[in-house]
């Protein structure tokens, strides 16, 4: 007979794989993450269309003179404007190209002013960037003739001013990916957040449904209760990370085709250790919300019993907020060793490029021992408390029989 029984792995995968289809197909599962993904892909391309390019496109009527072409164009573009000229007749035809809507502004010599000087036809007001762009245009050319008439070669003093440059060297030059990373995994920080949250909750839920239906009882006659324990948090968990990845790749890769992301394999590295951590934090909580979940006997009892959990996941929310300004600070550089702050805090040090392996890998390690520790004592209240109806147990009461055992 005992060659038959199935090992321990077959379990959990079994139990595991059971708990993953329940979660995956219940309808509430699929339209919200129809609604969450379509939520997600709207806004980036919202954002991709709303924010568009700095370039400004004018069309500009000139009249006379056209040497002032090439430099309008090249002054404006040196103020991310594009302008394309329109010569025009005389004062007559700008002032119906104006008034028509063919061109954005008119350029006139003003020879009543003085030599050089222009007047610019607008049809109500001329945007400020391109006032500036005609205004730095005609002076330049006004500046050029001078020096021409003084004697002096203009391109000589040109030569000689465009030498005249300013270089920057910084001792800490900026990381020109730190942004985008920093941005990443601030965003997969708020999602695992609230995968945390849900799915920790989703376990306790079903540890407690189970138990009220008796089903639990079927089920132990056959498994042992870690065994079941870990299949459900494996199955739950597995739902969480295929949610929150496919959260991930369609963001990433509708950021990649708006051109809102420039992401490089650096910051690809950034977002799949912040999946990693999410494993790490979803296991440490999961252990402990089975075990509240095994600790009352009705579902209305949930909310009360996992209050203090949902506080600590609060918390560890809450902490990365508060060291996302200063990754290397002092708060951070603690945080980012305490569990389970380190599953949110580590993560954007890493973004940050604040993080070394050693730092990264101990960190892990405090985790994986912190993870250890906690789920011997969970298991432990899980199975002195998961077939006991009637009273809700407190967590004094379970933490103690836990100790004992």
């Amino acid at each position: 007979m005992n060659a038959h029984r199935p090992t321990t792995f077959t379990t959990v995968r079994l139990i595991a794989a059971r708990e993953l289809r329940a979660q995956t197909h219940k309808k509430s599962f699929v339209i919200s993450n129809a609604l969450i993904l379509l939520l997600i892909v709207g806004a980036i391309v919202g954002f991709s269309l709303l924010s568009g390019s700095d370039d400004e496109d004018y069309t500009i009527g000139l009249v006379g003179d056209q040497e002032l072409s090439t430099s309008l164009i090249d002054t404006a573009a040196g103020l991310d404007l594009s302008v394309e000229i329109d010569p025009l007749g005389d004062r007559a035809a700008a002032r119906t190209a104006v008034e028509g809507g063919d061109v954005d502004a008119a350029v006139l010599p003003d020879t009543d002013t003085g030599r050089g000087a222009v007047t610019v036809l607008a049809d109500d007001t001329l945007p400020a960037d391109l006032h500036a762009a005609i205004s730095a245009t005609v002076q330049s050319a006004a500046h050029t003739a001078a020096l021409a008439e003084a004697g002096v070669d203009p391109a000589q003093i040109a030569a000689e001013v465009a030498a005249a440059t300013v270089t920057v060297e910084t001792l800490e030059p900026d990381d020109p990916e730190a942004g985008e990373r920093s941005a990443l995994a601030l965003t997969v920080i708020v999602l695992m957040y609230m995968q945390i949250m849900v799915f920790g909750i989703a376990v306790a839920m079903g540890v407690v449904e189970e138990k009220s239906s008796r089903v639990v009882e079927l089920l132990l006659s056959t498994v042992r209760p870690l065994q079941l324990l870990w299949g459900k948090i494996l199955g739950i968990g597995l739902a969480g990370l295929a949610q929150l990845t496919a959260y991930a790749v369609v963001g990433v890769a509708t950021g990649l085709a708006t051109g809102v992301l420039t992401l490089t394999g650096t910051a690809l590295g950034v977002l799949a250790m912040t999946l990693g951590w999410f494993v790490l934090g979803f296991t440490l909580f999961a252990a402990l919300y089975a075990a509240a979940g095994s600790m009352v006997s009705r579902q209305e009892d949930v909310n009360s019993i996992t209050m203090p959990l949902t506080m600590l996941v609060i918390a560890m929310f809450v902490a990365a907020m508060f060291v996302i300004d200063e990754p290397d600070g002092t708060a951070a550089r603690v945080l980012g060793w305490i569990p389970p702050t380190s599953t949110t805090v580590m993560p954007l040090r890493v973004a940050a490029g604040v993080a070394d392996p050693v730092q990264i890998g101990g960190s892990i390690a405090v985790m994986v021992l912190a993870i250890a520790g906690v789920t011997v004592v969970a298991a432990r209240i899980y199975q002195r408390s998961v077939l006991q109806v009637g009273r809700p147990l407190r967590w004094r009461e379970a933490l103690g029989a836990a100790r004992q055992g």
